[in-house]
């Protein structure tokens, strides 16, 4: 008989919050305009906090939506955040729309990513440069990150690969301090044994960071954008991201516009 794990209470989870952070109960009152006395009361369980005093800290200390359904349950509210399955027909119009956007930025290569980088979609012109990785790697669900680190993967083919790993590793280093998700910890403690000590630190040397891979023996040079839905009431929808590649150089601008526009068919899905 299996025994469910005991939930910490509200106020534990609130410090634990607030710690993450990095704030003081100082800091957390001045951004709130909630006095230390009473902050401290709700984190020690001497006072219980409202379901609009959790919402409030909650929006102060930038908890995600997941984690703010999981701290009302503790203090014994419902949860207000849905949190849907991405092939649930409740979001399949914003679904839709989102692959439409996909779609719309060929001949050039998009991604649409969960918040552990792993592959929703992607448009057609993404399977340009996956060609040639290890198969075992190209198995949902495809990790975008550990595609480009693997040794088995993008990695020999990415010309400043101290440079763009090192971003990598800085992305999800960065995104596992902010959410405390234990995936994202596990995937930056693997990712950096792909990488050499030193590519963590190699400094930028151009105005963005820009992706050099080879493909069919052409050196193409991309810099990326990332687009969230800041709108997203849904806890699934909150974690996407719109990955999107354009030319770093006229040279690679050209050779996608050359390959018809349209680098395989778009209805095609990874």
């Amino acid at each position: 008989m299996s025994v469910a794990a005991e939930v910490p209470p509200v106020g534990a989870l609130l410090r634990t919050w607030r710690e993450r952070r990095r704030f003081s109960q100082q800091e957390l009152s001045n951004r709130s305009r909630v006095s230390t006395r009473h902050l401290s009361r709700v984190e020690t369980g001497k006072a219980h906090p409202s379901p609009e005093m959790i919402m409030h800290l909650s929006d102060n200390l930038d908890v995600p939506l997941r984690d703010r359904n999981r701290l009302l349950l503790a203090a014994g509210y419902a949860a207000r955040y849905q949190d849907h399955q991405l092939d649930d027909a409740a979001i399949a119009v914003v679904m839709d729309g989102l692959r439409r956007l996909l779609d719309a930025h060929l001949p050039y290569p998009a991604l649409l990513l969960d918040e552990h980088w792993d592959i929703v979609d992607a448009n057609a012109a993404v399977d340009r440069l996956l060609t040639g990785c290890a198969p075992e790697l190209l198995e949902p669900p495809v990790n975008v990150v550990r595609v480009c680190l693997h040794p088995d993967g993008l990695a020999a083919r990415i010309g400043n690969r101290a440079e763009w790993c090192g971003h990598l590793l800085q992305q999800v280093r960065h995104r596992a301090e902010r959410s405390h998700d234990q995936r994202l910890h596990e995937l930056a403690v693997e990712i950096t044994g792909y990488l050499d000590p030193s590519d963590a630190d190699t400094p930028v040397t151009g105005p963005v960071v820009t992706l050099e891979i080879d493909v069919d023996g052409t050196r193409l040079r991309f810099f990326s954008t990332s687009a969230t839905l800041s709108t997203a009431t849904d806890a699934a929808l909150e974690g996407l991201r719109l990955e999107t590649f354009l030319p770093a150089d006229e040279a690679t601008r050209r050779r996608f516009d050359q390959a018809g526009g349209n680098p395989g068919n778009p209805g095609q899905r990874r």
